[in-house]
């Protein structure tokens, strides 16, 4: 069976259902193959979307169609490890500097694909979460690759940093990472009893109205996919076991839109200002009622914020 058959049997209840022509899409990158659900115009700038834990591409279904509207060709990516995309063993596979590859390598291949809008191997990216720090390190690392990016809820990895050694309120909303470096045990209390841990971390960190009892179903196909916890847990791993090679240049040249969602519990907003200061045309805006699920809460904000910014 293809990767696209099986991404397709993984929601056999129409996920895709409502996100227009959205179809199934996948890249060979650096002997992985990595999923992706692809909508809008062949011809509409590139714009890559990036999601965080514990999610994969259906986190962006509140964007998807919108943006692809708007005549953006939208690529929602399974990033490595999470749902059908390739789960590679190893912590280290994890670092930043892999992940970033990949969205790298995803950029020249889409762009250079047909009836991509010409030679222009940049793209438009976005990132939530894990998916905003990789937005981060991408935008750092292959400039050239990014010709904006907007970032939800992650700050700076240098701001991110720096909190986790001296800040000590943000340490102790972090604490959950240093629980995830535990062997198995993590994975054995997450997949008990039905996910119901992960499914009410989720909950209990955004409001009411940001997941239902569909999307969690959904959201489960996706965690019982092979390998696949061990993987996504492999990402916070990797951030103190195996970092990354590539020495960290602070600075962000490509104009970036930081959104924050001011209710978040496991991110203060006090990251927000000093990330975007590290960024040469950065614009900041805080959405006050919105937890760390921001797009699923606030799209009718979020996406004309993501529109406008792109134009």
């Amino acid at each position: 069976m293809s990767l696209v058959e099986t991404a397709a049997r993984t929601l056999p209840d129409g996920a895709l259902r409502g996100l227009g022509d959205a179809r199934h899409r996948v890249f060979e990158v650096r002997g992985l193959r990595l999923h992706a659900v692809e909508a809008g115009p062949a011809e509409g700038p590139l714009l890559v979307l990036l999601h965080g834990f514990p999610e994969f591409w259906y986190g962006w279904r509140h964007q998807i169609a919108p943006l692809a509207e708007a005549g953006f060709r939208v690529l929602a990516l399974d990033q490595r490890g999470y749902n059908v995309s390739s789960k590679p063993r190893g912590v280290a596979a994890y670092n930043l500097d892999e992940l970033a590859g990949d969205v790298a390598v995803v950029i020249a291949e889409a762009a250079g694909s047909a009836g991509s809008g010409g030679s222009d191997s940049r793209a438009f990216l976005v990132g939530h979460d894990w998916g905003g720090a990789v937005a981060w390190w991408t935008a750092l690392r292959f400039p050239d690759r990014v010709a904006r990016m907007a970032v939800l809820n992650m700050p700076h990895p240098a701001v991110m940093q720096a909190a986790v050694r001296h800040d000590r309120a943000q340490r102790r909303r972090s604490l959950y990472i240093a629980f995830f470096q535990i062997p198995w045990l993590p994975e054995r209390l997450l997949r008990a009893r039905d996910w119901a841990a992960l499914e009410k971390a989720m909950r209990a960190s955004g409001r009411p109205d940001a997941f239902t009892d569909s999307d969690f179903a959904h959201y489960r196909r996706a965690w019982e996919q092979p390998g696949a916890l061990p993987a996504m847990l492999a990402w916070y791993r990797a951030a103190l076991r195996a970092r990354p090679v590539a020495s960290l240049r602070q600075r962000v040249t490509v104009p970036t839109l930081l959104l924050w969602g001011a209710r978040d519990t496991a991110l203060r907003r006090e990251l927000a200002r000093p990330s975007v200061q590290l960024c040469d045309r950065g614009h900041l805006v805080f959405l006050e009622e919105a937890t760390h699920w921001l797009h699923h809460e606030e799209p009718g904000r979020v996406n004309p914020l993501l529109a406008d910014f792109f134009e």
